[in-house]
């Protein structure tokens, strides 16, 4: 099994908007135990976004659904003003 986790920097005032509609485009996507969690201590308007998968082919496949699904499009617009930066990490659970 892998990890899939999504890192972002919210914009201030945007991590509590962020973390909803990453928790609504989980759930429209049917990530697999999909959780969407926010920072109590370290960097400020951290919000990140994790789901399990079993193969990369599995990862490079969502990317493609999602960027080519028209209704993922529409649940993900005005995602992109809501964070600064962001980072993606794939983990192998031991």
């Amino acid at each position: 099994m892998i990890i899939v986790r999504n890192s972002f920097t919210a914009k201030p005032g945007m991590a509590g908007k962020l973390a909803a509609h990453l928790k609504e485009m989980a759930a429209a996507g049917g990530l697999r135990n999909s959780r969407v969690l926010t920072d109590l201590v370290g960097e400020f308007n951290h919000v990140v976004m994790e789901h399990e998968i079993d193969s990369v082919s599995e990862f490079e496949e969502n990317l493609k659904r999602f960027g080519s699904d028209p209704e993922m499009r529409e649940k993900a617009k005005g995602y992109l003003d809501l964070w600064t930066t962001g980072k993606r990490e794939l983990f192998r659970v031991a």
